[in-house]
């Protein structure tokens, strides 16, 4: 059984990680993001695959995904953008659902939810609608509703269609526009 200086210490690890790597993507996305569109637009095809793994890994950081989606949508066309995008930000909230797992299960949050002040404890995030509605909050809504689902232990397959479904809705809209930006430009 661990102690609570292990405990504390694995938890300040995974959050010292989360936050290294948030550090490193911003820093590389905001000062190469013409780079980023020179090599997706370059390797054809391919760029559809190396795209799917940038929204993995942004699924890490509190980068936001939007302006990928823009860009995919004006390079290869809204339909593969809406996929790539869908597909892409799914995978980014797994990333984040298992992040919130670990948070919770370092810190033995289940043991802990009931004393949370508030009612916190009693939140309904295994709801499909809370999933569903909360990850619809503009800005910061879906990576906070992905932690939850972690730290909460939501089923992962009702986790899983719960996040696609505004996941691909919003890659859409920002697939459709990108694609009429391009066409402007």
């Amino acid at each position: 059984m661990e102690t609570k200086p292990e405990k504390k210490g694995q938890i300040a690890s995974i959050i010292t990680f989360s936050l290294l790597v948030m550090g490193v993507a911003a820093l590389f996305v905001a000062t190469d993001l013409n780079k980023i569109k020179t090599f997706i637009s370059s390797i054809g095809a391919w760029g559809v695959v190396v795209s799917i793994a940038v929204y993995a890994l942004l699924g890490l950081t509190l980068v936001p995904s939007e302006p990928l989606t823009l860009l995919i949508g004006a390079l290869f066309g809204p339909l593969t953008a809406t996929l790539t995008a869908g597909i892409g930000n799914t995978l980014a909230a797994v990333v984040e659902y298992y992040l919130g797992k670990k948070i919770s299960q370092a810190s033995n949050f289940m043991e802990k939810k009931e004393k949370l002040p508030f009612g916190l404890g009693k939140l309904p995030v295994d709801s499909p609608l809370f999933l569903i509605g909360a990850r619809m909050i503009p800005g910061y809504g879906p990576k906070a509703v992905s932690l939850l689902g972690g730290v909460y232990h939501v089923p992962l397959v009702r986790y899983i269609w719960t996040a696609a479904i505004p996941t691909f809705v919003g890659a859409a809209i920002f697939a459709f526009g990108g694609f009429g930006l391009g066409k402007l430009f």
